[in-house]
């Protein structure tokens, strides 16, 4: 005798519609598990073996649309972070060439400001500039591997190469001015052409 027989028997009302889909088809199990060796399997009577990672079924209700433009956004994020390691490896390479070379960089700046003043303390010259030099390599291969690791992980990178120049650019920036102030004469060089 089946349940609804037996329900009406016993002279109860209706029996309520299914909600979790108890009186489904196999074919109806099988189309919404998405996994047809569970159904067969316990068909067979035979328990199911685990699988080590579940297969999410794909959400047939969300458009295709919205992945296009996080997949066009990563791909524009990936574009300008590699254009702006590429940039910055190119000017960190030139600028440490410069400073190893120090007393003539600094006469060079002093140049561009209209200034002509020698720079005369050479042996912390050579020093302080081996410094910045050193803090610019190692910065930029810091901000590489930070930006590579957010690139893997699929998260927004633009920004670390920023975020590295500008941190980078103000520690060498202190090496440099150490540099320039332990050469007294040639700062009140520059320091006297400053208009008042």
């Amino acid at each position: 005798m089946s349940d609804d027989s037996r329900h009406a028997a016993e002279g109860g009302a209706e029996r309520p519609r299914p909600q979790f889909g108890e009186y489904a088809t196999a074919e109806e199990q099988r189309a919404r598990i998405q996994r047809p060796e569970v159904t067969e399997a316990l068909e067979a009577g035979v328990a199911p073996q685990p699988t080590a990672q579940p297969q999410a079924a794909p959400a047939a209700d969300a458009p295709a649309r919205l992945a296009a433009p996080a997949t066009r956004g990563a791909r524009v994020d990936r574009i300008v972070t590699f254009g702006l390691l590429f940039y910055g490896l190119f000017s960190v390479v030139t600028t440490i060439v410069q400073l190893l070379d120090f007393p003539e960089y600094a006469e060079r700046g002093a140049q561009m400001l209209g200034v002509t003043a020698t720079f005369t303390n050479l042996s912390a010259g050579y020093v302080w500039g081996a410094a910045a030099a050193l803090v610019y390599g190692i910065g930029w291969l810091l901000t590489a591997v930070v930006t590579w690791r957010r690139l893997r992980r699929g998260r927004i990178a633009f920004w670390v190469p920023l975020v590295g120049f500008v941190a980078t650019a103000l520690i060498a920036g202190i090496c440099v001015t150490m540099a320039l102030v332990g050469d007294p004469q040639f700062m009140t060089a520059i320091i006297d052409s400053v208009p008042n």
